[in-house]
């Protein structure tokens, strides 16, 4: 409790060094969220949300992934995922196919359309985090940024609860 001591005011709360400074990265993951997102929604007409699962799709081996697993990898719930991929199933981009390894089983994957969209997108997608998000950066910080956000990433997932 030796820190929290320390706060006995609102005022020390809100100018706590540590909770300022995290709530500048959510500021600016928040603000280079709209700002990269609209940016694939303007000019590749999908939303961010759907990029992001294409991106998984693309990870995979091509034989697709179950809803479970697009959940877990985007923190969804099983309606919300199947929302989201009857729109992209919709619009084109994914396909639902049987899985050979459950009867019962179906998995998601990318049509060439959603292969040719998620490229496209990404190439709009790693000009404007260059441009946003590396650039504003001195040179010499930038792999040091990227690989303590890494660490960072990979300790927030381990501390998160499995989904079902």
């Amino acid at each position: 409790m030796g820190e929290q001591a320390g706060i006995a005011t609102a005022k020390e709360a809100a100018d706590h060094e540590l909770i300022v400074s995290f709530g500048r990265l959510l500021g600016v993951a928040n603000r280079l969220e709209y700002i990269l997102g609209r940016a694939i929604e303007e000019e590749c007409g999908i939303s961010h949300l759907m990029f992001e699962v294409l991106l998984i799709l693309g990870r995979t081996d091509g034989a697709g992934l179950s809803m479970r697993a697009i959940g877990q990898e985007q923190v969804l719930t099983t309606g919300g995922v199947t929302r989201l991929v009857d729109r992209m199933a919709a619009a084109g981009l994914v396909e639902r196919t049987d899985d050979p390894s459950d009867r019962r089983g179906r998995l998601v994957r990318l049509t060439p359309l959603g292969e040719e969209t998620v490229v496209r997108a990404s190439q709009v997608h790693l000009e404007n985090i260059r441009r946003y998000f590396l650039d504003p950066l001195p040179a010499s910080h930038r792999d040091r940024f990227t690989d303590d956000l890494r660490v960072l990433g990979h300790a927030a997932r381990d501390a998160l609860p499995r989904l079902r």
